[in-house]
């Protein structure tokens, strides 16, 4: 057990002892344990709570309402179901067990949040049982934390891509899109192109074969484009290197198609950043297009041309990453996360759950 504080609340953490894998198999059963744990821990060593918040993994749930006097507040980040592989006969043999689990606990919570709209509609098409039975998610944004971040007082022309090394974060969007820019800007009096550069951060574990392998294709991909010595690449950057490249950013690409959520967009935004980002997902709730940022389909041509905008009018990037930190301030604060959670706590407490 390890006993930590995050002030002015006292964290103790159970069960990190136990393995996250066996031999990089069986991840989902060793968090069901681990969790497991945890709650056996929490039903055994504490006395009752009023509220108990379950993040991701519903399996527990069942365990935690044996403290009657507990109400349960589920938050879903994603249903667990579509995130996992569903390839092989045995694969699916293995998960069908887990994936009822999962809808049948997740139905026994007293509330259950989620991070999006766009996850909200994914629940309902995925947990087809709950949905017929009423049950419906609440909307719970996640925040960020606006104060870590100070105004730039000066623009680089560098675009900034944050995201995982993994192909879903589709980051050689953010590499074609670049090479098409330093072709077109090549066309227009001046040539920019020799100023405009591209940062591709993110993280990234040499352990993963995906990251690995990813990252050498996105390193091809920019000789191919001619690109090459225009691209930087920054792996596995600390807090403070990643508030670096954000302050020293003309604006941030984020290239995910259909992300559940997507918390780049928003420290990019709360770092004084305008965002260019997939119209679908989460982005699409988070970035109000051509105010905080752009909105595009997900092809080269699409954002090469919103880049485009910025390189030609560094003033239209200023002011739409003053209107994005005012926008992240509003919606997006920790402040703003604290008020709406207290309701929905008080109101599953007092059960008065609209």
């Amino acid at each position: 057990m390890f006993v930590g504080f995050l002030s002015p609340f006292q964290v103790k953490v159970y069960g990190d002892f136990l393995p996250r894998h066996i031999f990089y198999r069986f991840h989902a059963v060793c968090a069901y344990l681990r969790c497991i744990f945890v709650a056996m821990c929490v039903l055994l060593w504490w006395p009752s709570f009023d509220i108990i918040l379950v993040d991701q993994v519903s399996v527990v749930i069942p365990l935690l309402k044996l403290k009657a006097a507990s109400k349960i507040v589920f938050y879903c980040h994603f249903p667990d179901l579509l995130l996992a592989q569903h390839t092989t006969i045995l694969r699916r043999l293995y998960r069908k067990p887990i994936d009822i689990i999962e809808e049948t606990t997740t139905g026994m919570a007293d509330l259950i949040l989620v991070n999006s709209k766009f996850t909200a509609a994914t629940f309902a098409r995925t947990f087809c049982g709950l949905h017929a039975r009423g049950i419906e998610p609440a909307v719970l944004y996640p925040a960020v934390s606006v104060e870590q971040f100070q105004e730039p007082h000066a623009y680089k022309l560098n675009f900034l891509s944050i995201n995982r090394f993994e192909r879903k974060k589709n980051l050689d969007l953010a590499i074609s899109a670049f090479a098409l820019l330093r072709f077109v800007a090549s066309m227009q009096p001046g040539d920019a192109r020799q100023e405009v550069t591209l940062t591709v951060a993110g993280g990234f574990d040499k352990r993963l074969r995906e990251n690995v392998e990813y990252l050498e294709e996105l390193k091809r991909l920019a000789a191919t484009e001619g690109v090459s010595e225009h691209v930087k690449f920054v792996t596995s950057c600390s807090t403070s290197e990643r508030n670096e490249l954000l302050l020293n950013c003309l604006c941030v690409l984020y290239t995910p198609k259909d992300e559940h959520f997507g918390i780049v967009p928003l420290e990019a935004m709360a770092a004084y950043k305008p965002v260019i980002a997939c119209n679908s997902g989460g982005p699409v709730e988070t970035v109000i297009n051509e105010e905080t940022g752009f909105l595009c389909d997900p092809s080269a041509p699409e954002f090469s041309k919103a880049m485009l905008k910025f390189v030609n009018d560094h003033d239209l990037a200023v002011k739409m990453g003053k209107q994005a930190r005012d926008h992240v301030v509003q919606k997006f604060s920790t402040k703003t996360f604290g008020d709406l959670l207290n309701s929905y706590a008080l109101n599953v407490y007092h059960q008065r759950i609209e």
